[in-house]
């Protein structure tokens, strides 16, 4: 397993899926998004794995009113580069598989 979890530092989620696979000693890398963001890569294919934009999206983001102006997705996508704090967390990737959000049922599947 190669583990990428794209989190928040002060997110509660986010050290709830650390604390999660620091217990089964399953060894992840930590990307903060506040500070490091996403590739292009990365985004393609988490947006892949979760179903599309729209399921990650952080609506309860102070970014987030900035989107409301974006039409296109692409636009969208480009504001997610430039802004890691408008996607909800955590981004937990397995390879091309991904979940969003404290999902630890869909991580005992991957073990």
């Amino acid at each position: 397993m190669n583990i990428q979890i794209f989190g928040k530092n002060k997110c509660f989620d986010t050290k709830k899926a650390q604390r999660w696979f620091k217990e089964r000693g399953i060894k992840f890398q930590m990307i903060d998004l506040a500070q490091k963001g996403m590739s292009k890569g990365e985004l393609d294919s988490v947006l892949k794995a979760v179903g599309g934009l729209d399921n990650l999206l952080d609506q309860k983001s102070k970014s987030y009113a900035s989107l409301a102006y974006l039409a296109y997705d692409e636009d969208k996508k480009e504001k997610l580069l430039d802004d890691g704090t408008l996607m909800k967390t955590p981004i937990v990737r397995n390879g091309r598989q991904a979940t969003v959000g404290y999902q630890p049922d869909v991580w005992e599947q991957w073990e």
